[in-house]
């Protein structure tokens, strides 16, 4: 067999997954064995692969590979989110670039390009997914839209609304502009930003008199009504029932009392723009002020803004501000902090805005989603302390804003039959609608064409929130057999930002739609950040483009990388590529160990040695207590922590240890069963680490030995755990720190490793015999000399209470050694004064960090011993 000297990620990568599709590995369908069903968070249809995605992605293919090598019927659900905004934008944009105006098409028209855009550009991240080696079975694949899934957003709507749940109303929303579509609290993100308060002053009528109020939005007084004082403020009481004017327009407006005014903030007097600001709008309808909008749609101002009219709002700022000083009602300006929100998609700076929008009434619904995890425990987060975050929502929740201003999405299906303000029916289509209608008016001359339906379309959110059991057709087709055998699903893994907008909403609909939890485990994973902590932005051009990764370290490698930089669920994460090269280093230590291996020749009429017989038997009880140790990692959903017990026991037990004490010499023949051994131990090892490493696992696997289809590796079992001898493992520990002292003296004194040397020991400790062939070996001595006094002219080391004397006549000028270890140990005391200077001084103690403390006793403690040992070894010399 011809075995390549280097290990070649990308053929092997293209072939591996290429044979798993085609074999239909991915595939689950309800059988007799216990399901294991995992929904991916359905990416955006607009969207690439980034740092984020490869990092979810990873830890879900571990998941859902390893639940196969248990034997579980895995069952990973991938698909993509129409993303109503994005996509939108997206097409718009391209539209545009062809000379296109959204509105100048028809629904129809704009909706056959916006579909031809997604069968054109969306779903590329689904096929970036497979380069990374996730194993979802594509049969599977869902969209948000496709026809199954906005049946049964429909279907929902329709439901909630007969219930009473879902209403329309007039209510403050957040708009916005660029977009030119409300948005849900949680799709807006606030952040402080350096401003101004203005102070104005308006006349107040009949009166020489001023009235002065702070805004940051001057550009607003064009639409005030009202101006408030509180009753309690005894500057302001002779204003009562008094009107004032305000600038500019002249509008008179009345002065209002209301205690809702902060006394302490600005002057004490409050503008009141009930259009534009939610606690004016309370205000305005408590004493019945006229609202007034001054904004179109795209936030300029409308012709209420006068002269500002067609001007943005933000150029509309800077100009009237110069004219409200040039006509002297500019009183002063003052820096101000101001929380400004802003469009989670489009960056916009949203805009509040009165309109008519859809409601989902959430109080009541919340109410099994808040016990199933804050009290019963059915749904787990992972970690807890996110029980925090999703408490304070759930308990402070709003009514849903579920629909939008657009056209790529479900359409609403209200329709509409008379000019009332409640001349509407909710049905699944025009034909039930008019069924409804006719039922209601009891006019039977009414049509299809005369009823209108609604032109919104529904909030993304509400068709991901059916996500674990639309997938299944569980709404439509609430008894089917799929639903019943994977739902609930088992884990989700997710990004912590997106606990609102999906995780929280699926569990209430869970509750509501299925009496179920959706799942069992939510994993949260951290941001993963730029090594400066920074978020990853194509603004800031520091994420790394994840398909160049991959082509440069090979999936597995960065597979491996993401997962050593991860430091827990929950945590963020700061991106290094050096993990990926650690990575793909990883994997070419794998290979060489495969070669190593593969290159033994066997001898049938050779016996075991006695070092490979006990390494082996050792080597089986490491293997199995770090599969519960791995075992016990991945049901707390300690995923890197399970890589680590992986990578150590591949890395250090069985390549840097088990390798080395059972290989012959050099072009030697190695026994049999020693070999067979090591190779059943090296396809365990490929079993544990399939799930991290999928593909370098399975090409050694198949080079092994000639494999069918039904005996790949994706498909094979796990290890059985068995027991473990942990006295033989405690006691390879200290054979190790044996062979580690021989090697040091050897290295220091340039003793080379073909010369066999004489060792003795003082065993002071009783160590057991059991590994003495394994050091011999190892330390290619002549044998182990147990003695009753210390030897002289030797160098000797320490290991625990033992002494162990490596007699050093010939091997070395001993005058020259001795005069060396003198300087050395003047030096090791002179270090260790200083670290002791600085361990008694109490000031560096008590305001140094706790970890550059503990360092610098373990750098006292180390010289302590060092100095030690370099007194015994001049001691024996002498």
């Amino acid at each position: 067999m011809n075995i390549p000297s280097k290990y070649d990620a990308s053929n092997v990568e293209s072939k591996w997954y290429d044979y798993w599709m085609n074999h239909n590995y991915f595939h689950s369908e309800p059988d007799n064995r216990e399901p294991y069903t995992i929904v991916i968070p359905p990416p955006n249809v607009t969207g690439v692969l980034h740092m984020g995605h490869m990092l979810n992605n990873t830890i879900q293919d571990v998941l859902i590979r390893r639940a196969r090598l248990i034997g579980k019927n895995a069952c990973w659900v991938p698909g993509t989110d129409h993303a109503s905004i994005a996509t939108e934008a997206k097409v718009v944009t391209k539209l545009k670039e062809q000379g296109i105006d959204k509105h100048d098409l028809t629904r129809e028209d704009f909706l056959k390009h916006a579909w031809e855009w997604k069968e054109e550009y969306g779903g590329v991240i689904l096929e970036q997914l497979k380069r990374l080696g996730c194993s979802c079975d594509w049969s599977r694949t869902k969209f948000t839209m496709d026809g199954d899934m906005s049946e049964s957003v429909i279907k929902v709507f329709i439901d909630l609304y007969n219930k009473g749940l879902i209403y329309r109303g007039f209510r403050m929303v957040n708009w916005d502009p660029e977009a030119k579509t409300t948005l849900s609290d949680e799709e807006v993100v606030y952040e402080e930003k350096q401003g101004f308060l203005y102070y104005l002053q308006y006349d107040v009528v009949d009166s020489d008199e001023k009235v002065i109020i702070a805004t940051t939005r001057p550009e607003t007084i064009l639409g005030d009504t009202g101006i408030c004082i509180n009753p309690n403020d005894k500057r302001f009481r002779h204003l009562k029932g008094k009107k004032a004017i305000v600038p500019i327009c002249n509008r008179v407006i009345p002065i209002i009392e209301d205690e809702y005014v902060d006394i302490e903030f600005g002057t004490g007097c409050l503008k009141v723009t009930p259009a534009h600001d939610l606690n004016d709008k309370e205000l305005g309808e408590k004493y019945n002020l006229e609202v007034i909008d001054i904004f179109n749609d795209d936030a300029t101002l409308n012709s209420y803004g006068l002269h500002y009219e067609g001007k943005d709002r933000f150029v509309v700022q800077k100009e009237i501000i110069k004219e409200l000083d040039e006509k002297g009602y500019l009183v002063k300006t003052e820096n101000y902090i101001n929380k400004v929100g802003k469009s989670e998609r489009t960056k916009a700076v949203i805009e509040p805005r009165l309109s008519d929008q859809w409601f989902l009434k959430m109080e009541d619904l919340v109410k099994p989603a808040i016990s199933s995890v804050l009290e019963d425990g059915e749904v787990m987060f992972f970690p807890k302390k996110m029980e925090n975050t999703y408490r304070h929502w759930m308990e402070n929740i709003r009514d849903w804003n579920i629909s939008r201003q657009l056209m790529w999405g479900q359409q609403i299906p209200a329709y509409y039959y008379g000019d009332g303000k409640d001349d509407f029916v909710v049905a699944e289509n025009k034909e039930a609608a008019l069924k409804l209608v006719r039922e209601r008016t009891s006019n039977l001359k009414l049509q299809v064409s005369d009823l209108t339906q609604d032109s919104d379309v529904f909030d993304t959110w509400f068709s991901s929130w059916l996500w674990p059991i639309s997938v299944f057709d569980g709404i439509r087709n609430p008894d089917n057999k799929e639903i019943g055998y994977y739902y609930p699903t088992n884990d989700l893994v997710t990004a912590p930002d997106i606990i609102f907008f999906w995780v929280a909403r699926m569990i209430i609909a869970g509750y509501e739609f299925r009496q179920k939890k959706p799942f069992q485990n939510v994993y949260f994973t951290g941001l993963v950040r730029d090594s400066k902590g920074r978020k990853m932005s194509k603004q800031l051009g520091n994420s790394p483009d994840a398909l160049k990764l991959i082509d440069q370290y090979g999936a597995d490698g960065v597979r491996v990388g993401m997962l050593l930089l991860s430091s827990g669920a929950g945590n963020d994460l700061l991106f290094d590529e050096d993990k990926c090269q650690q990575g793909k280093a990883f994997a070419n230590k794998i290979w060489n160990a495969f070669r190593l291996i593969n290159g033994w020749e066997v001898n049938n009429k050779l016996e075991q040695p006695n070092s490979s017989k006990i390494a082996l038997k050792w080597f089986e009880s490491k293997l199995n207590m770090a599969l519960l140790e791995i075992d016990d990692h991945f049901t707390k959903f300690r995923i890197s922590d399970a890589l680590m017990a992986t990578y150590k026991l591949i890395w250090d037990d069985f390549a840097s240890w088990l390798l080395e004490i059972v290989k012959p010499s050099y072009q030697q023949p190695i026994d049999a069963l020693t070999k067979k051994a090591v190779v059943t131990f090296f396809e365990d090892l490929l079993k544990i680490l399939h799930p991290f490493m999928p593909f370098i696992s399975e090409e050694i696997w198949q080079l092994i030995e000639e494999r069918t289809p039904e005996n790949a590796l994706i498909i094979s079992s796990l290890p059985e755990i068995k027991k473990s001898d942990s006295y033989l493992i405690n006691e390879f520990e200290y054979a190790k720190e044996v062979v580690s002292g021989i090697r040091t003296i050897r290295k220091e004194k340039n003793i080379s490793f073909k010369e066999t040397i004489d060792f003795a020991v003082l065993n002071n400790d009783l160590v057991k015999a059991t590994f003495d062939d394994v050091i011999i070996k190892l330390g290619s001595l002549k044998g182990i000399n147990y003695i009753n006094e210390a030897v002289d002219g030797a160098l000797s080391f320490r290991v625990k209470s033992n002494e162990y004397y490596i007699p050093v006549s010939g091997a070395i000028n001993v005058e020259k050694e001795i005069e060396k270890l003198k300087e050395e140990l003047v030096y090791t005391k002179g270090f260790l004064r200083s670290v002791q200077k600085k361990l008694t001084n109490e000031r560096f103690v008590n305001n140094a960090p706790e970890q550059v403390v503990a360092n610098e006793k373990k750098k006292e403690a180390d010289a302590l011993a060092k100095i030690e040992t370099l007194k015994a070894s001049l001691a024996s010399l002498n």
